[in-house]
C-alpha cells in the first residue's frame, strides 16, 4: 500500500492553466496507452482539492462520455474544500477540510490494504509530503509548455531528494515518471 500523487504536467512544471483548464492535456495522447488503467485497479480511496472537484463538476458532461458517468471511481473520495460544494449523484463523498493527517488515517482504512490517490492538486498533494505521508509521485509529463498556471508541487523536496524508479515513453506526447519519496527527518 502507498500513498500515491498521480497526475499530469506541462514540460515547465504546470498541472493546468490559471483557470484551472486541462484542454492542453487531451490532445497529447490516450489514457489507455499509460500506466492510469493497471494503476486506478490498484487503488482503495482518493483525494482531491476544492478546484480538482470542480473541475469534476464543470465537465461532468465530458467524464460521463467518456467513461458512462459523472463520477468516474468507485472509491470512496475525500474533498477538501472551505465551501459548500455540491455532491454528484452515486458518488461516495466525503468534504473535509483541516489537517491531511486524520483523513489520511480514515483513507487507510477504507482503502482496506489499496493505494491511495491524491489526484490533485499540487499543493494537496504537498500538503500530504509535509506530514511525512506521501509515498511515491507518479507525473505524466506532457509535450506542452503552458507558460503559468497551477504547478505540479509548489514545494521543495531537496534533501533527501526524490528517487527515480521507472521512466517510460508513451506515445510522442508523454513521458512517465515514478519518484520515490524518501522519509525526511522532522527536522528537515
Amino acid at each position: 500500500m502507498a500513498t500515491q500523487y498521480f497526475t499530469a504536467t506541462s514540460l515547465d512544471g504546470f498541472i493546468a492553466t490559471e483557470d484551472d483548464s486541462l484542454d492542453w492535456l487531451f490532445p497529447l495522447g490516450n489514457v489507455a496507452d499509460t500506466s492510469y488503467p493497471q494503476f486506478i485497479k490498484e487503488v482503495g480511496a482518493l483525494t482531491m482539492g476544492a478546484s480538482t472537484y470542480e473541475w469534476m463538476l464543470r465537465h461532468a458532461d465530458r467524464v460521463s462520455a467518456e467513461t458512462g458517468s459523472a463520477w468516474p471511481y468507485t472509491q470512496p473520495t475525500w474533498v477538501f474544500t472551505h465551501r459548500t460544494l455540491p455532491a454528484i449523484a452515486g458518488a461516495d463523498l466525503r468534504f473535509v477540510q483541516g489537517d491531511v493527517r486524520p483523513v489520511h488515517a480514515a483513507m487507510l482504512q477504507a482503502a482496506a490494504g489499496r493505494n491511495l490517490w491524491i489526484v490533485g492538486g499540487g499543493d494537496l498533494a504537498g500538503q500530504f509530503a509535509d506530514a511525512g505521508l506521501l509515498d511515491e509521485i507518479l507525473v505524466q509529463v506532457g509535450s506542452v509548455t503552458l507558460g503559468c498556471g497551477k504547478p505540479l508541487f509548489p514545494r521543495r523536496l531537496t534533501q533527501p531528494p526524490l528517487q527515480l524508479q521507472s521512466v517510460r515513453q508513451v506515445g510522442s506526447g508523454f513521458a512517465e515518471l515514478r519518484y520515490k519519496v524518501p522519509r525526511r527527518d522532522a527536522a528537515s
